[in-house]
């Protein structure tokens, strides 16, 4: 059993906390029918799920929800018009089975599926499965996954759309002689990471030359259990580093927008823990210029949907640099609804009906950001093994008495795949929250 502790125990609880100072009044408004899908799937469980299928149901669209047989008491079941158990709780007998998936929206009717984050999101076969059989993946095309997913032919990629990359070697050639070579040209401290890597495993800090062959094998080891991929990158260590990402939003139409940027510098094993809309302290020029940067390298790779760019900013010359895409929505993604006042959600599923992004660059660029945000991630661990996973019962939830869920609006906001009495049935991965906290208050 464990507790779900608030902000100010975060020595023993990572916490997603999210706080925002924003002009409600600068809210977008714009009124559609509802989006032309006849029914949603949502293929995911937990915070993410009970997100979806809050904005379906606002949006007026049936919902279809799969569980494992652990998950059949959980709060996002009961939040959709049909729940379809897949299969016993591990992930890879249940969420990540797509074949199962696919028949459930197959035997239900449902014309679309979002995949949430994790498991099947950023999965390119499943994408080109969905397609296959005539439903639409919330999400981009499977080239633009796999494009994004290779960080050696991203990196390409994004040199030649003209979006600066991080001085390396990025090359085909892997043998130990080719990348000790390479090593010397990069310059160190270099950093030699996974090139099918995330969430920081496969990637090892090399301040010198003597550290070279213990970091080059202690990744490729890595890499080969983490991703069944041993192939490595090189690039130079940025040694005082922030980590600035940006919003994307493109449609079927040629449509691309950045909604801004968040800085998730904050990080605990690898890990974002405090994440902040817009990324503070930076100029109007800077924003400007790597919103832009973004637009470019989804559009290098024919993006749709929500995704976000990251980008490593050096300190000291403020110079930004290319790290990632991640092709699916943010777990951070309420504190860019925070200061835009958008449903990214809501955005997702009409882009995947067709239609073409309701507002421009230049509307979001007039109005700015409305105001600033924080997020903390409130994750379920276990203090005494060393904050691992952890699953056990809540003992005790409470939230504000003027708290909302799922609503970008609110003046308060709370997202949550759990309530009090709720059981945490099963160690979720480090990186997965059980919910978040947002704050949004008038400064004017």
């Amino acid at each position: 059993m464990f507790r779900l502790l608030s902000a100010p125990h975060l020595a023993k609880w990572s916490a997603t906390l999210t706080q925002c100072s924003c002009q409600q009044s600068r809210s977008f408004q714009y009124n559609r029918p509802k989006p032309a899908l006849r029914k949603l799937l949502v293929a995911n469980r937990g915070e993410i799920a009970c997100r979806v299928l809050v904005t379906a149901r606002r949006l007026g669209i049936p919902t279809v929800a799969v569980f494992s047989e652990a998950d059949r008491h959980a709060k996002f079941v009961g939040l959709a018009d049909e729940a379809f158990c897949i299969g016993p709780p591990p992930a890879r007998e249940s969420y990540l089975r797509g074949d199962v998936i696919l028949d459930v929206a197959r035997k239900t009717a449902a014309d679309a599926i979002h995949p949430g984050y994790g498991f099947l999101s950023e999965n390119a076969a499943f994408s080109e499965a969905c397609a296959a059989a005539g439903v639409a993946f919330v999400g981009p095309p499977a080239a633009g996954i796999r494009s994004m997913g290779d960080k050696s032919q991203a990196k390409a990629i994004m040199s030649a759309a003209g979006v600066p990359v991080v001085p390396g070697y990025h090359g085909q050639e892997q043998d130990q002689a080719r990348l000790e070579s390479e090593a010397g040209s990069v310059g160190f401290p270099l950093l030699v990471k996974a090139v099918s890597g995330g969430g920081g495993k496969g990637m090892k800090l090399a301040t010198q030359r003597s550290e070279l062959a213990d970091a080059i094998a202690s990744a490729r080891r890595e890499a080969a259990a983490s991703f069944g991929d041993d192939r490595l990158l090189l690039e130079r260590y940025i040694t005082r580093p922030r980590h600035v990402e940006v919003q994307v939003m493109a449609d079927k139409h040629g449509g691309a927008l950045y909604l801004f940027d968040r800085d998730c510098s904050v990080q605990r094993r690898h890990q974002k823990i405090i994440e902040e809309a817009p990324a503070p302290g930076l100029p109007a020029e800077f924003h400007a210029h790597i919103g832009e940067a973004a637009v470019r390298a989804a559009r290098a790779v024919g993006y749709e949907s929500a995704g976000t760019v990251e980008f490593i900013v050096d300190v000291e010359t403020q110079d930004f640099y290319f790290m990632e895409m991640n092709t699916r929505l943010q777990v951070e993604h309420p504190v860019t609804e925070a200061v835009t006042g958008l449903d990214l959600v809501e955005l997702q599923l009409r882009v995947a009906a067709g239609e073409a992004l309701p507002l421009s660059q230049d509307d979001l660029t007039a109005a700015g950001p409305r105001g600033h945000s924080f997020e903390a991630r409130l994750y379920a661990e276990n203090t005494r093994r060393n904050f691992l996973p952890g699953a056990g019962r809540v003992l005790r939830w409470r939230t504000p008495a003027t708290a909302q869920q799922f609503d970008h609006t609110a003046a308060i906001r709370v997202d949550s795949g759990v309530s009090e009495g709720d059981t945490v049935s099963q160690p979720l991965p480090s990186r997965s929250a059980v919910a978040s906290f947002l704050h949004t208050f008038d400064t004017m």
